[in-house]
């Protein structure tokens, strides 16, 4: 999914509608069974469950990849599929063999299938429930605009298997996005079992990253998708428990890793793409061409079709561990000028994400850049596949360039966190929404990159702000009132899914300053080696930080804080002094007399020293400060400046709310500041870090820091024009 900048306004157009269904838009009632299948007894993953603090075991999926095995992946799932696109109608027939294994150790009865496209059926879908519910009702759908996934027949072995729709979030009655399928026979321990399955799918105009406008069509969540079965041991789960989650306003997926044939039938002007490899020369019947496409060690798949496409820009990539990658760039005419910069920021992330994570194992990237008036399906990702975004007359150095770029490094980031790695996005999307951010502003950072703020018009006038990435995150993270640990799931947020990007991006920045470079680059690296293809939980993630950074009380502590918690940081400069110490009346002196020894020596002084600078004399200064508390203990450093440009540093932290630091020297103190090197980007205010008593540069730096918080509504402004 896109990144925060962007990705929020979007979804604030995702609207609910008409009250009416489509015409033709219901399901039939499912098939009576000859004899009801018995219950199962397999229970459903909790609808909110706390965040994951127990590490997966050892051998969960399966264990580590070594690599030496026949397939990338433990393949627990294969699908045959052959659907048909109608683009005038926006329909899909498909047909599908789901083959698909029993990985417990007790028989399965009753599998769960995902009908995502149900969630833009009506607007008592819990899609359009959460977005009413929360005040987004900005968009009103019309009749004929709806979306759905028909089920029209589901046998096992020949017999006709029935399903009832179940709402495991607890979500509306009219909620049809999960269906509970009884089997007319039980799936033995370690054993597979076939469902040959009838569909049918009516596309609606494209929202949430799906559905048509046009000629285009964007077919994702579209083919009845078999939920998880996840057994003990593996991302928090104590007993086998099947994990399947209703689609949601503020949520994506999660599947098993599998193997993908899909054939894909449409009129032979559509230019097609698609996850995977096509399969030689499509196939030509009746005006219509067949496209055969193949990609295994994947959890999903998604295509594109539409007759305006451009010829495709298509390029290679070869790095180190990688196979030969082809590159396509799908775009329409209206955006020429965006299909090179997608190019290259496509193959700039393979490098980056390559070099510091691990081998791309892929042969095939597919970037689509969607049409005019189809922005509802930018910024979405499938294994080798995803949406990028679309900018008319697109100038370099300009607000819409970076975004762009960022976009396309993002959704191709997801390839790793959301496709390799799979974490599940219901439940934990901080392992993919937050850490790919992340990392995709470690690479623009790498690369010396920057947010240009400005419009080809505010360019021209010499108006061009520039921001670096991280100071941007920062401010689109909660951060004196955040509501909800980063370590839990997407769907039940005050807050909603925004902050689970760049206060994520942010935490995992200052764990970063905190632990150094190297240490988290190391930790990331075996993070990947040791979880792709496996499902991590963020208590696996937090296990590998502190096992290859050997700092485990370090990292322990920022999980607790931030990830399992939502703890403020909130350190600042309470006062800052620097005072002469002058000579004090007494038992043996006089006031009159300790006023005329002070205005002696400094008479004497100021002959001897004419050119003295302000801020030394005769006398010493006795410098104070007085740090404040107001959040979590994080690791602190204070350092006090002086006009003759030396500097006392020293270090704080811990659970005191204040603490006071004191020197006498022969000099004035001109500054006092905390975190100078922006170690603590979650901090509540960077202005209070600061306190001068003449003039400094440091003071100016501090503010020019923040001062991107007043330009903010200028950005949102620009983000429009």
């Amino acid at each position: 999914m896109r990144s925060t900048m962007k990705w929020l306004p979007a979804i604030a157009l995702l609207a609910a509608g008409s009250a009416l269904m489509a015409q033709g838009a219901k399901t039939p009632a499912p098939p009576a069974p000859a004899q009801a299948a018995a219950a199962d007894d397999i229970p459903l993953a909790p609808a909110k469950a706390a965040a994951v603090t127990t590490p997966s075991a050892p051998n969960a999926w399966g264990g580590a990849r070594s690599g030496s095995e026949a397939t990338l992946s433990d393949r627990v799932v294969n699908y045959e599929i052959e659907a048909s696109l109608d683009p005038v109608k926006h329909t899909i027939d498909g047909k599908q063999k789901l083959t698909w294994r029993n990985r417990s150790d007790r028989p399965v009865r009753s599998v769960y299938l995902h009908l995502y496209l149900n969630a833009f059926k009506g607007k008592d879908s819990t899609f359009f429930t959460e977005m009413r519910h929360r005040g987004d009702d900005s968009r009103q759908v019309k009749d004929d605009e709806w979306g759905y996934t028909e089920l029209r027949s589901v046998a096992q072995n020949g017999a006709a298997v029935p399903w009832k729709f179940v709402q495991p979030d607890g979500g509306p009655a009219t909620e049809q996005t999960v269906v509970r399928l009884d089997l007319p026979q039980a799936v033995a321990p370690g054993a597979s079992t076939t469902l040959d399955i009838a569909f049918f799918d009516q596309l609606p105009r494209v929202i949430a990253r799906s559905g048509y406008f046009g000629s285009f069509h964007l077919v994702a969540q579209w083919f009845p998708k078999i939920a998880v079965l996840e057994l003990p041991g593996e991302r928090g789960a104590t007993s086998v428990r099947w994990n399947a989650h209703e689609y949601h306003a503020e949520s994506e997926f999660y599947a098993d890793f599998g193997n993908y044939d899909v054939k894909l039938t449409a009129p032979r002007e559509y230019t097609i793409g698609a996850t995977g490899e096509l399969q030689g020369a499509p196939a030509e019947k009746d005006g219509k061409l067949t496209h055969h496409y193949v990609q295994g060690d994947v959890h999903d798949f998604a295509w594109t079709a539409d007759k305006r496409t451009a010829r495709p820009l298509v390029d290679t990539w070869t790095g180190p561990g990688s196979p030969q990658v082809k590159i396509t760039v799908l775009f329409p005419p209206e955006y020429e000028s965006n299909a090179a910069p997608a190019l290259k920021a496509t193959k700039d992330s393979l490098t980056w994400f390559s070099n510091t994570l691990g081998p791309y194992p892929y042969k095939t990237v597919t970037v689509v850049i969607p049409p005019h008036n189809a922005g509802e399906a930018a910024g979405m990702e499938y294994p080798t596949f995803f949406t990028a975004d679309s900018y008319a007359g697109l100038q370099p150095g300009t607000l819409d360039a970076y975004q762009l770029d960022f976009v396309t490094i993002h959704e191709f980031g997801h390839g790793y966190f959301y496709g390799i790695l799979a974490s599940n996005e219901f439940e934990e999307p901080m392992l993919d929404e937050g850490l790919n951010e992340y990392w995709d502003e470690r690479m623009l950072r790498a690369a010396g990159r920057g947010i240009d703020a400005t419009t080809p018009f505010l360019k021209a006038i010499g108006i061009a702000p520039r921001f670096k990435v991280f100071d941007f995150s920062r401010l689109g993270s909660p951060r004196d009132e955040p509501a909800d640990p980063l370590g839990e799931n997407a769907y039940m947020r005050l807050q909603g899914i925004g902050p689970v990007y760049a206060r994520t991006a942010t935490a995992m920045h200052d764990l970063e300053e905190q632990l150094g470079k190297d240490a988290m680059e190391r930790a990331f690296k075996e993070y990947y080696r040791r979880w792709k293809f496996r499902h991590p939980s963020v208590a696996d993630l937090r296990e590998t930080l502190a096992e290859v950074s050997g700092q485990r009380q370090l990292v322990e502590r920022v999980f607790a804080q931030q990830v399992y918690a939502t703890m403020r940081v909130d350190d600042r400069i309470s006062s800052f002094s620097s005072e002469e110490v002058l000579p004090q009346p007494g038992f043996k002196l006089s006031a009159k007399q300790a006023e005329e020894k002070e205005d002696k020596v400094r008479e004497d002084w100021d002959k001897a020293h004419p050119h003295a600078k302000d801020g030394t004399g005769p006398f010493p200064y006795r410098t104070e400060v007085i740090v404040r508390r107001r959040g979590a203990d994080v690791p602190q450093t204070l350092v006090v400046t002086f006009v003759d440009g030396s500097k006392e540093t020293v270090r704080w932290g811990g659970e005191q709310r204040w603490q006071k630091f004191e020197w006498t020297k022969p000099v004035k103190a001109v500054s006092a500041e905390i975190d100078p090197e922006r170690k603590h980007l979650l901090d509540v205010s960077k202005l209070d870090d600061s306190k001068t008593i003449k003039s400094n540069g440091s003071a100016s730096r501090r503010w020019s820091f923040d001062i991107a918080a007043i330009l903010q509504s200028l950005i949102a402004l620009i983000v429009t024009v």
